[in-house]
């Protein structure tokens, strides 16, 4: 097998690709042949060595990676719901980069006949994302209207096609002009080009009440922004820290910690008095609730095998690429999913 590998946090040149004997699945688990492995901007941070659950529950060295899609090769002793050769994705906590999988029986999905393995690989962790803000914490009533930042990548995506589903009117933000065509396909009934408009004189153009729902991933460039334009009893969902990364693969370790002093601290005083709220989701502490992510992964993959859910566009590297991967994701240059080819 082949996999990459993280020493120890660094730049890009700590992604290193290894041969290793393919694995032999244990009892329980699943090996599977992956044929695509989704790229998250989360891999990036266990790279950079910034990743809480990468630090906190497994430690470096580390292969990175949170979803497969691929065929089943092996089955392991008292593994059900399985047969050789099946088409499945998979949810994993890291070690995603690799060639050949172990992975337990519980975390793994077989694909509907109308998803290829390639998108398949681009959908759980951005989807289930989505899923979970949108509706175990959100619960969201048709007519809403929600302001996604990022709507041209991956969650950003997913949020668009969630909102779209329930009924909600969805506004985008996207960094760049070429990305605006794509959110529009996504669901996002009006879209904001930061690059050419004033993003929060546009957000007070088309939702002078405020938004009932606000997605943000940036950090501490929006958080206080997107907080003061909710709605009466509106939600600011918060799932990442993005815009307080560097886009060149090295940590500025000053930059971060005055970014940290200026993150918004929200008052809960303040909160009980305006009716706002602030969520948070993070799937890597989420092994708790496998069941209730297990329910959200049929959920998805019903409706993406009717077609009410549309897969993502990927862009491949392969596995060897895994660097240029995260340099391009880094980069906010991407639309949609990057996936790499082992």
């Amino acid at each position: 097998m082949r996999r990459i590998v993280i020493d120890r946090p660094g730049s890009y040149d700590r992604l290193r690709l290894v041969e290793e004997p393919d694995p032999s699945p244990a009892t329980g688990e699943v090996l599977i042949a992956v044929e695509a492995a989704g790229v998250n901007y989360a891999d990036s941070i266990v790279r950079m060595g910034l990743y809480a659950s990468a630090n906190k529950l497994h430690g470096y060295p580390i292969t990175p990676g949170f979803e497969v899609a691929g065929r089943v090769v092996a089955l392991g002793t008292g593994a059900q719901g399985f047969a050789i050769g099946d088409r499945v994705v998979a949810l994993t906590l890291f070690e995603g980069y690799s060639s050949h999988l172990r992975v337990p029986a519980g975390q793994l999905f077989a694909l509907p006949a109308s998803l290829d393995t390639l998108h398949a690989a681009a959908l759980p962790t951005v989807f289930l994302t989505a899923w979970f803000m949108t509706t175990q914490l959100l619960l969201p009533r048709s007519g809403d209207t929600w302001l996604v930042h990022s709507a041209a990548g991956g969650v950003g995506s997913a949020l668009c096609q969630l909102g779209r589903l329930a009924g909600c009117r969805v506004i985008g933000i996207v960094g760049a002009g070429h990305k605006v065509a794509h959110a529009v396909a996504m669901g996002a009934a009006a879209v904001i080009d930061k690059s050419a408009q004033d993003p929060w004189q546009e957000v007070r153009r088309l939702a002078p009440a405020g938004c009932q729902a606000i997605f943000d991933a940036n950090g501490v460039s929006t958080l206080a922004q997107s907080y003061a334009h909710l709605a009466p009893a509106g939600k600011l969902c918060v799932y990442g820290f993005a815009g307080m990364l560097p886009r060149n693969g090295r940590l500025n370790w000053l930059a971060l910690a005055r970014d940290w002093l200026r993150t918004p601290r929200f008052n809960p005083l303040d909160m009980t008095q305006s009716n706002r709220s602030v969520l948070a989701c993070n799937l890597s502490f989420l092994a708790a609730e496998a069941p209730r992510l297990a329910e959200g992964m049929h959920w998805l993959l019903e409706r993406f095998a009717d077609g009410r859910l549309q897969p993502l566009p990927v862009q491949t590297y392969a596995l060897a690429q895994a660097a240029d991967a995260q340099r391009h994701i880094e980069s906010g240059r991407s639309i949609g999913k990057l996936v790499l080819l082992p």
